[in-house]
């Protein structure tokens, strides 16, 4: 057949460029980090909740009475490698009960941090003085043994009796006891944000920006948390990830926006760069907001003298070199 093949449309379905749907745009849309957020924010069903417990109460029950009928019959057939079964399984019931008790003391010390942060935030909203007094001494005290603190300690005690206001208090807590301890937090969240964007565009194999993000952003809050004082164990940091990311979650702040994208990359981020370098810009901004969200969760007082850090000067820092603005 020779010439143009003609096809007769109905009424209603031409379609003109200026017509036309918009090609959706899939870059940014469930990126690495809103994937990582929702997971880890999602809450698990009562169902799974109670499937789970009696899963890991069931094999701990089938392991621990193996482990008794097995010393038992050792120790029957054979005295002496029966005791040293024994000792074995003492020694890691031993070590059970000292992670067990490393958990625990993680998790008192952030509960010790929630309890100041909600303390200072009561005496800043009711303008009180003698409780603005009790937690700058709890913050003192949560402080007094590292060394790293002695400059900050010593200048604050010096200053603390001129202050007659709880406001002045605080603030004067913030700047010279947590100052130093902000900008060493802002570096890893920097640190984090940069190591997600590079994987992001540079590795090509799939799910491998996913597992980065999850990792880094993990090892982050963790980092966070030890810096301010309240180091956590396995489940402590996952509970304060949880916390963290199922803020974000609640408030939209996973999702990003071309302006914040557009500061980082010089404008017109998704016609001059790949879909990789542009997931990595996005990943690395998700991962910012994180760390800020982690800062405000993890430090002992809210920001009021000293302004929360911007995630837009975060992300800028952090890719500075790694995006080309040309």
């Amino acid at each position: 057949m020779k010439g143009p093949i003609l096809i007769d449309l109905e009424e209603g379905e031409i379609v003109r460029p200026d017509t036309a749907p918009a090609v959706p745009d899939v870059v940014g849309e469930r990126a690495a980090m809103q994937q990582v957020a929702a997971l880890a924010a999602r809450k698990p069903s009562r169902l799974a909740r109670w499937f789970w417990s009696l899963l890991v109460a069931l094999v701990g029950f089938v392991v621990s009475l193996a482990a008794w009928d097995y010393v038992n019959g050792l120790l029957a057939r054979s005295p002496v490698l029966g005791m040293i079964a024994f000792g074995l399984v003492a020694l890691f019931c031993l070590v059970l009960l000292v992670i067990a008790l490393r958990e625990l003391a993680a998790f008192a010390r952030l509960s010790r941090l929630d309890r100041v942060h909600k303390d200072a935030a009561d005496a800043l909203a009711s303008h009180d003085l003698g409780a603005a007094r009790g937690v700058v001494d709890k913050l003192g005290k949560l402080y007094a043994g590292r060394d790293d603190m002695t400059w900050g300690r010593a200048r604050f005690a010096e200053q603390r009796a001129d202050v007659l206001d709880a406001d002045g208090l605080l603030g004067l807590a913030e700047v010279t006891l947590l100052a130093p301890l902000d900008e060493r937090a802002v570096r890893e969240v920097e640190a984090a944000a940069r190591q997600v964007a590079m994987v992001t565009a540079i590795v090509p194999l799939a799910l491998a920006d996913v597992f980065t993000a999850l990792t880094a952003n993990l090892r982050m809050i963790r980092r966070i948390a030890e810096i301010y004082g309240g180091r956590s164990g396995a489940f402590g940091s996952w509970r304060l990830t949880r916390t963290v990311l199922s803020h974000l979650v609640a408030t939209g702040a996973v999702a990003v926006g071309d302006d914040l994208i557009g500061s980082v990359a010089g404008g017109g981020v998704l016609s001059k760069v790949s879909r990789r370098f542009g997931e990595g810009v996005i990943n690395g901004a998700l991962t910012a907001r994180v760390g800020v969200a982690a800062l405000e969760v993890c430090r002992p007082l809210p920001y009021h003298a000293t302004k929360r850090p911007a995630v837009t000067g975060i992300v800028k820092r952090a890719l500075s070199g790694l995006f080309s603005k040309d």
